[in-house]
């Protein structure tokens, strides 16, 4: 299980997006403290709520054709390491 930077639900660990929030958990893991930074010098609320039309929107996304692949590619690299450009080819 793992916890969510932006709303602090725990996901399984394969999950693309926040069950709860929604956030994208590869983007969150990779830049969340960032964009906290900036809500926080701007005086924004820390943890903002979802529309519900970027919700519904993720959930249909997370059922479509490619979240086989997007599961499996998570559970080999994690959520830090799955982003990271891979060369397939020999040097």
């Amino acid at each position: 299980m793992i916890e969510c930077p932006q709303c602090g639900i725990m996901n399984e660990d394969d999950v693309k997006n926040c069950g709860r929030c929604r956030v994208n958990m590869y983007w969150a893991f990779q830049h969340y403290e960032d964009l906290a930074a900036i809500r926080a010098r701007n005086k924004l609320i820390p943890r903002p709520e979802t529309p519900p039309f970027l919700s519904e929107t993720s959930q249909r996304i997370d059922k479509g054709p490619v979240v086989g692949w997007l599961h499996s590619t998570i559970k080999k690299f994690g959520f830090k390491g799955a982003g990271k450009k891979v060369s397939t080819i020999a040097e």
